[in-house]
Formats: C-alpha cells, sequence, structure tokens
C-alpha cells in the first residue's frame, strides 16, 4: 500500500487547527501517517493534538499519529524536523488551518496517479493538483488564481509558483535529500519546489497531474502577512534556478499582469 506522510506544523494555532486534525482523520484512505510538529505552543494546540491522537489510536482507521513539540528556528526549520521523521511514500504539507477538501482526497489521488501500478523506484516524483482558498474560518472563497498546468516541469514556476505548496505532494526519498534552505524565511517552499521537481526529472520521472483539488488553503499564512519581503526572496530563488534575465523579464512581466 502506498503511504502518506502528512506533516503540519503548529505553533499556537488553537483556533484553525481542529478542522485540519479532523480533515486528516476523516480520510478513507488508511496509508496516512500525520506528523506533528509544534513549536512549543503556549495556548491549547498540544491538548487538542494529543486528543486527537488518542482519538485516532483508538479508531481502527489505520492511521498513526506522532506530535513532538519543542522550540525550532522557524517554520522552515519544523518541516526539515518532520520531514526527517517521515517514514511514508509520499509527503504532504498541511499546516495548521489548511485542509482536504474530502474524505475521499487521498483516495482518489492513488486511483488518479495509477499509484499502484508502479514499480517502487519509478513512482511519479510528484503528485499535483489545484487549490482552493478559504479564509480564517474555513470558508470558501476562491479557487487560487495561479492554477497548475497540464504538463508541469521544474521550468513552470519561471512563471510564478503555479502548484501551491499544500498541492504539492513530494516523493518522500526525493524530499528527504532536498532539504529546505533555511536561509530563507519566506520563500524556502518555493526554492524546495523547483529542487525537487529538477531532481525528478534528473532521475526520469514523470510529475502526476492529479486535475483534483487537493488542497484548501487558509489564506492568512505568514507569506501574506510578510508580502514584500517574501517577493525579495522569490526574486532570488528564481534567479538562482533560472538566471538574472529570465527573472529580470519573467517579473516585468508579473507586473504588467497584476494590473490587467
Amino acid at each position: 500500500m502506498i503511504r502518506f506522510s502528512v506533516i503540519t506544523i503548529t505553533y499556537n494555532a488553537e483556533k484553525v487547527l481542529q478542522r485540519t486534525l479532523d480533515s486528516v482523520r476523516n480520510q478513507t484512505y488508511e496509508g496516512v501517517e500525520h506528523l506533528i510538529v509544534d513549536g512549543a505552543s503556549k495556548d491549547q494546540t498540544l491538548s487538542l493534538t494529543e486528543q486527537y491522537k488518542q482519538q485516532s489510536d483508538a479508531s481502527d482507521n489505520g492511521h498513526k499519529v506522532i506530535i513532538q513539540s519543542e522550540p525550532d528556528h522557524g517554520i522552515y526549520d519544523a518541516m526539515n524536523k518532520g520531514l526527517t521523521q517521515a517514514s511514508g511514500d509520499y509527503v504532504i504539507y498541511l499546516n495548521a488551518g489548511d485542509f482536504f477538501p474530502n474524505a475521499n482526497t487521498l483516495e482518489d489521488i492513488v486511483h488518479q496517479c495509477r499509484l499502484n501500478e508502479y514499480p517502487a523506484d519509478e513512482r511519479p516524483g510528484v503528485l499535483y493538483g489545484n487549490t482552493n482558498i478559504v479564509d480564517g474560518e474555513g470558508r470558501f472563497l476562491h479557487p487560487r488564481r495561479l492554477q497548475p498546468p497540464e504538463k508541469l516541469t521544474w521550468k513552470s514556476f519561471r512563471n510564478g509558483m503555479l502548484v501551491c505548496h499544500q498541492a504539492f505532494y513530494a516523493r518522500t526519498d526525493i524530499a528527504k535529500n532536498t532539504q529546505y534552505d533555511t536561509r530563507y524565511r519566506f520563500s524556502a517552499d518555493v526554492d524546495w519546489c523547483i529542487r525537487v521537481m529538477r531532481e525528478s526529472e534528473r532521475m526520469g520521472l514523470e510529475l502526476c497531474n492529479t486535475k483534483m483539488v487537493v488542497a484548501n488553503y487558509t489564506e492568512e499564512g505568514a507569506t501574506t502577512q510578510n508580502h514584500q519581503a517574501s517577493l525579495k526572496e522569490r526574486f532570488d530563488v528564481m534567479r538562482r534556478h533560472y538566471g538574472l534575465f529570465t527573472t529580470l523579464v519573467m517579473h516585468a512581466w508579473f507586473v504588467v499582469r497584476s494590473h490587467r
């Protein structure tokens, strides 16, 4: 059975965490490992996660819940901690407030990408799909503005982060060897996705378009709150991967596009 490692990063997240926990618990797919990496929260976050683990352990849904709580050096340091522990075939980052669209999401992804038909070393390097944006209460707002291309490659991100981090499921063996660059405070996820795709191409692996919504993303995140700093970091990420000239041209296009 294909196994998924869902990694949830938390810090004082009691107001939004429950819908994330419920979403993972309600997945009909049995091959789920849920790693909750907490930054030593001071609110009721840990109480919620402990209760969730007890409920999961007492159920017969086949899920495994692991909780780690300690101070970290930022969200990407926490993501690396989760990645180090992940034992599934694919890793998914579903942070506090984010959630799966329905109870069959993981089941449907396995079917859509025919994952059980591949030899282990030939499985797609990335599974990706669409994202819906929700508000702080988890209510649907709109589809994400940037949409995944029919055929994704590492060069696709020259046009922006076309696949949301939460809708980008990376093969765990590749992801573990491509950890987040913690020099970036807001855009290490963009850099990580590009590097995972580049490594997948080097290995001759396909990237599977699920052609479905695979994540609901809460718009109130650190990147949204620090938009200017995030843009500067993204420029640096793109410059490193695609070169200065291409990056300048594409950013000029982003400006034009945003004013249309």
